[in-house]
């Protein structure tokens, strides 16, 4: 029985009869006339009499029926402004529903406070239908707070309300809610548990998913949808072989996946790399009543290519073509570049035959460039520069032809014939012919024949693309060939083509690598208009370089011109200049710029501390750096192993071995084990001041904590006892180090020569210094140990126990010195 509504007309009415009656569809159907036409062409007074007669009935009918969201939103905006209206949880839903599938979660998030403020009472469907509109836009914390809000709401939510509002948390992966909700349900049924089921699978919770799958299979409630959901959680997080074990599991129980998951599978498969197993399963799909299509055959195949098995891609492909199924120039493409790729030019060969006669020219052009980057890729870049040469022959051969030239068509055709490719049609090459080419010859280092193409590209009124000339320029610039860079720049531009910030980076390189920083500068002012951030390890190069040359000043002048231009570099580059300064001396100046970059730009870290205390220690200002290790500490900076071994070794070159045994201390308390490099220096520092007791009690410690000996070790000890006098201790470590297979210098078997010298040992001294001859040959006249090894060799030349046969051979060997020169 039709619903009616009574309508009391206004003064100012139309001359409608004073009172009458008016059934909710008819209403509805007024109500949806007017609003589904503009407001212009409205009836304002008509309007005012339909609205003293709106029931949430109608305003639910007129809603579902406007076919745009606009249109509804308006209507829906129009009714709530009426006196005496009230929308029901139906009219609010029904709003809901329309915003949600237009997508527009903002409008959506607007309706909730009107509805909460009213008090609309819902019933648990409603309200659980509401939430599930909310939650598909992913509002899922408005969501949770409707839920909560129920009882405002006049409602107690049922078992419905909860399966809604988790599968709205399910879907979003808040797997602790849904468990938090599923533990509030009273009694859950079988959508609660496929909502925990999604939630646990979303989130790889695979060992959760396994064990509400046997829950709802002790239920009796395990269905094909249950089977789904499980197989596809598995199949995501790459757990093959349980796909397929469900999978049987599901084919014993008389059920079968629908053709969707199927389709999901064999593109998840293929996407992890188990393209083996995507054929099987795809293979799967046929005696469940499910064909293959060109979209999933191209999946497989691809998958095949990319995972370099591209035979069984091609075995595919054939298998494909004979159940009818013809390809596109997609797959055409991509099987053509594969199998050039892999080397396979005959197959490759073969399909551009079986299809090229079918191809309209773009796709035919577009099936060379295939061949063209599948060369490349196999490392075959001439033969693509042949082929490319080719189709420019045929290009120009028709432009002969057309111009009447015989001859330099025939010699054009001569080209052609030498082309890996036949080429039936026409084949002109087009702007990514040329660009994949010229990318391939500048990564194979063919340079030159890159540039000359690229003039025969503009000859043939061609440009390329933009990647073609980045590669270009960034290619010149990485030879230092700037001015050609350049010149290529301004071409870039002339064909139309922006600069990008790769390109600008390209050139700036190349400036940093030569050390010029005015030029850089300016590129860096056009970089800053154009939007474009200089790449900062090349801020740090040019400053390197500039320190290099000795140029500090200069490079500390770039870092501010940088700054004043509105590019802060980084601190690797502030501290590339510090290490600058350090090293020709200038200290004060290191530090004022280390403070300066302290108060205005950044924290400095480790190493820049590093570098300061580093150029303190050699400057001899150990108290300047000892006051920068302990601004360190300060500021919550921990020291590294590398900032105590500065500052030990720096103490032990002073002879403060108090110092520098506070040091071993700290490093020990804050968890930075000595290395060998620290005892190496503590040693050298005992020996120095002549505590070689001390010096050998640190090496027995070394070694007892596992510090791995080296050769520096060794010579440092050595050397420490022979300067001490202990020349017999010494020679015993240096054996030792010879055993250890640590080769020793020339430097200190010239020393131990001395040291069997010193003991009277003087055979042993023949003997020695014949067994280290090639080391001691290498000793050159300018170097400081040649002194020693005049010494040596005078000591022994003189002695008369060593017979003349014996001395004079060895005293002419060693570096050419001849026995008369010591007489």
């Amino acid at each position: 029985m039709a619903l009616r509504a009574t309508i009391i007309l206004r003064k100012n009415s139309p001359p409608f009869p004073s009172l009458f009656t008016i059934s909710t569809p008819s209403l509805a159907h007024h109500l949806l006339h007017h609003f589904s036409r503009p407001l212009h062409l409205r009836d304002p007074a008509h309007l005012r009499t339909l609205a003293s007669a709106l029931t949430p009935d109608a305003v639910e009918a007129v809603l579902r029926d406007l076919q745009s969201w606009r249109s509804a939103h308006e209507f829906f905006l129009w009714v709530s402004s009426q006196p005496g209206f009230r929308h029901s949880c139906y009219t609010y839903n029904a709003m809901a529903s329309i915003l949600s599938r237009a997508r527009q979660p903002s409008l959506l998030r607007s309706l909730l406070p009107e509805i909460l403020s009213r008090k609309c009472p819902m019933t648990p469907g409603a309200l659980g239908f509401l939430i599930r509109c909310v939650g598909s836009q992913g509002l899922v914390d408005e969501a949770e707070f409707l839920f909560d809000h129920a009882e405002e709401l006049s409602c107690v939510p049922n078992l419905y309300t909860y399966n809604c509002l988790i599968e709205v948390l399910a879907k979003v992966g808040r797997v602790r809610m849904v468990e938090l909700r599923f533990r509030e349900m009273k009694n859950p049924d079988k959508y609660s548990f496929t909502a925990m089921l999604r939630a646990y699978g979303n989130a790889g919770m695979l060992e959760d998913v396994w064990k509400v799958f046997k829950e709802l299979h002790g239920r009796g409630w395990v269905d094909e949808h249950v089977f789904t959901i499980v197989v596809v959680a598995f199949c995501r997080w790459g757990k093959v072989d349980k796909v397929f074990e469900l999978v049987e599991a599901m084919e014993g129980l008389g059920m079968r996946l629908n053709e969707k998951t199927f389709r999901v599978l064999v593109h998840g498969f293929a996407k992890q790399g188990s393209v083996e197993k995507a054929v099987e399963m795809f293979k799967k799909m046929k005696p469940a009543g499910f064909d293959g299509d060109l979209r999933l055959y191209c999946v497989l195949i691809e998958g095949f290519c990319v995972g370099k098995a591209v035979e069984n891609g091609l075995a595919l492909y054939r298998e494909m073509k004979n159940s009818g199924i013809s390809p596109d120039n997609r797959l055409m493409k991509m099987m053509i570049s594969s199998l050039c790729g892999a080397g396979d030019m005959v197959n490759a060969n073969s399909l551009l035959e079986e299809e090229g006669d079918k191809a309209s020219l773009a796709s035919l052009v577009s099936l060379y460039n295939a061949i063209l980057d599948g060369m490349i890729r196999f490392g075959d870049v001439e033969r693509a520069h042949l082929l490319l040469r080719s189709m420019m022959a045929n290009q120009n051969s028709l432009v002969a032809q057309k111009d009447g030239d015989e001859c330099e068509s025939r010699e054009f055709e001569g080209v052609v014939s030498e082309s890996l490719f036949r080429i039936k049609k026409s084949v002109l090459p087009n702007d990514e012919s040329f660009s994949i080419v010229i990318c391939g010859l500048c990564e194979g280092d063919k340079l030159d024949k890159a540039l000359v193409l690229f003039d025969d590209m503009i000859s043939n009124a061609r440009k390329g693309n933009l990647l073609m000339h980045n590669n270009l320029i960034n290619k010149l610039c990485s030879v230092g060939r700037l001015e050609e860079s350049y010149n290529m720049l301004n071409k870039m531009r002339e064909l139309g083509f922006v600069p990008t910030e790769f390109t600008n980076n390209s050139i700036f390189y190349c400036l940093c690598k030569r050390g010029d920083s005015s030029t850089a500068i300016d590129l860096l002012k056009e970089m800053r208009c154009q939007g474009h951030v200089p790449w900062i390890k090349y801020c740090t190069l040019i400053v390197q370089q500039l320190c290099k040359q000795g140029k500090v000043d200069e490079a500390c002048s770039f870092l501010e011109e940088m700054v004043q231009i509105g590019f802060l570099p980084d601190m690797i580059a502030y501290s590339a200049a510090i290490d600058g300064m350090c090293r020709i001396g200038e200290m004060d100046k290191a530090l004022k710029v280390f403070r300066d970059v302290s108060s205005s730009c950044y924290l400095p870290d480790v190493v820049a501390h590093n570098i300061v205390i580093n150029g303190f220690c050699k400057a001899g200002r150990l108290a300047d750096a000892e006051a920068i290790l302990n601004e360190m500490i300060d500021k919550g900076i921990v020291p590294s192993a590398v900032t105590y071994n500065l500052m030990i070794d720096g103490w032990c070159k002073a002879g403060r071995m108090d110092k520098a045994l506070a040091c071993l201390s700290k490093m020990n308390d804050e968890s930075e084990p000595p290395s060998v490099v620290t005892y190496t220096s503590l040693i050298d520092g005992f020996c120095s001041v002549g505590r070689t007791e001390d010096a050998l009690q640190l090496w027995n410690e070394m070694q007892e904590k596992g510090c791995l000996l080296n050769k520096i070790a060794y010579s440092a000890l050595v050397y420490g006892l022979y300067k001490c006098g202990r020349a017999d201790v010494a020679l015993s470590y240096f054996h030792e180090m010879k055993e250890r297979k640590f080769e020793p210098d020339a430097s200190l078997c010239i020393l131990m020569v001395n040291s069997l010298l010193l003991k009277g040992n003087l055979v042993s001294a023949t003997e020695f210094l014949k067994q280290v001859r090639p080391m001691v040959e290498s000793i050159t006249t300018d170097s400081k140990d040649y002194r020693l090894m005049r010494k040596a060799v005078y000591e022994l030349s003189t002695d008369v126990i060593i017979s003349l046969d014996k001395k004079t051979p060895l005293i002419q060997s060693v570096s050419g010195i001849k026995e008369d020169n010591y007489k």
